[in-house]
């Protein structure tokens, strides 16, 4: 399918389970291993560059049973992890991701009920869960360069994802909102590595500090770092990857801070994200079809960030199925034309990489939101799999390197989306 798309580069994830089902280096399964080097070869046989994520929130259990990213015992234990992939794969992989969207392994998993291991202990364990975790990519990353990337010559980074988030007014308090939202979310792991201070952000710090006095704590939710861990972590990741799908209007909420409400990382921003009514709404309620946030996101980071090489490493838009996917195709083309007026702004976007392959199980939502270019009929023994209309256009994009907004392909075989569902 990869090939048939005339895409030239594939992203995927390791399971630290299926490398180390324990999470400790002395047991190995060979089994596993075998699994990604045959993927890796095919890939390079070809032509198609293979893109390498070391984590995508797969925590072997006996690790979460210990704390999981609660305990910084983590930290050595990736390194140790991060060791071995490179070790059997780093001779053929050149592109190399640490971790993909930690706020998700962080805030979904440790402060509500919402992905593995799905703990609702709002305001403490995420933050520090990011304190490993953030300490972890820096060891890896220093691994890497120290060790490997001498004689492997490859580059490593890290993928966060976000939203953009748009002011609901011109008023001051709004801006400041929306402005303190992408802070205290992608900042919170961006500023750490990207930024010149090498620290959370300065009003994240403060905050969290504040609150946490007002709610009794002895000192800040928000962990510190010493100043040689900020000098470890500063500059660690050769680019930056960006999981982007929709926006978020922001305004400022309107009461004050209620230390009363007890802790959690919303509190803590302390800001009111909705949908604008008027946005179209994809299959799923988190993601709306909004692609001048994309331009504006993009900008965001290079002000932000003094302009870092981008990857955009995940944009993709969800239905409920069907092989004719209009609203994927529309997706597609605004999208990615959002993202060359951000490079004729001056982004340096480096590369796209569309989510996803093909129908897959997305989370919580199971097998109803589909985020595929090909079909996947799940009814099947075989789980076949068909092209989408969707296919044809990227396929047209990749070929031409043009957007054509009429070409309208029909799919070679038309299967409907389901009753009802559109």
């Amino acid at each position: 399918m990869v090939k048939e798309l005339g895409v030239d580069i594939y992203r995927f994830s390791i399971a630290w389970s299926r490398i180390m089902p324990t999470g400790f280096s002395n047991e190995v399964n060979e089994h596993g291993i075998a699994y990604y080097s045959n993927l890796i070869d095919e890939l390079l046989k070809n032509g198609i560059t293979p893109m390498v994520t070391l984590y995508h929130w797969d925590l072997p259990q006996r690790l979460q049973e210990m704390g999981g990213w609660t305990n910084e015992l983590i930290i050595d234990l990736f390194v140790e992890y991060a060791r071995v992939l490179y070790e059997r794969y780093g001779d053929r992989v050149k592109i190399w991701t640490t971790f993909n969207e930690p706020w998700q392994t962080c805030e979904n998993s440790y402060s509500n009920d919402a992905m593995s291991p799905g703990y609702i202990f709002p305001g403490i364990p995420a933050y520090l869960c990011a304190h490993n975790l953030l300490k972890s990519h820096a060891e890896a990353v220093h691994l890497y360069w120290d060790e490997f990337k001498p004689v492997q010559q490859g580059s490593i980074g890290i993928t966060l994802d976000s939203s953009w988030c748009e002011p609901a007014s011109d008023s001051l308090e709004d801006r400041q909102a929306a402005e303190r939202s992408l802070r205290f979310n992608l900042g919170w792991f961006a500023n750490p590595i990207f930024s010149a201070t090498g620290d959370y952000p300065l009003e994240m710090r403060e905050t969290i500090a504040r609150l946490s006095a007002a709610q009794g704590f002895p000192e800040s939710r928000l962990p510190s770092f010493t100043p040689e861990e900020i000098a470890r972590i500063r500059g660690t990741s050769e680019y930056f990857g960006l999981n982007t799908y929709g926006s978020s209007m922001v305004k400022a909420n309107d009461g004050p801070y209620d230390p009363a409400a007890g802790p959690s990382h919303e509190h803590d921003t302390n800001v009111i994200g909705y949908a604008d009514p008027s946005w179209e709404q994809s299959a799923s309620t988190w993601l709306n079809i909004v692609p001048w946030g994309m331009r504006k996101l993009l900008n965001w980071i290079r002000e932000e960030y003094n302009n870092p090489p981008l990857w955009i490493t995940e944009n993709g838009v969800s239905d409920f199925g069907g092989t004719m996917d209009d609203m994927r195709i529309d997706y597609l083309n605004d999208y990615l034309d959002a993202v060359l007026d951000a490079i004729d702004d001056g982004c340096d976007v480096k590369g796209y990489i569309a989510w996803s392959l093909m129908d897959n199980f997305e989370w919580r939502a199971g097998y109803v939101e589909k985020f595929g270019f090909y079909y996947v009929d799940f009814e099947s023994t075989e789980k076949t799999r068909y092209p989408k209309a969707s296919s044809k256009v990227l396929t047209n994009i990749v070929k031409t390197r043009q957007i054509d907004v009429n070409y309208r392909p029909q799919p070679d075989v038309l299967i409907p989306p389901p009753q009802g569902r559109h």
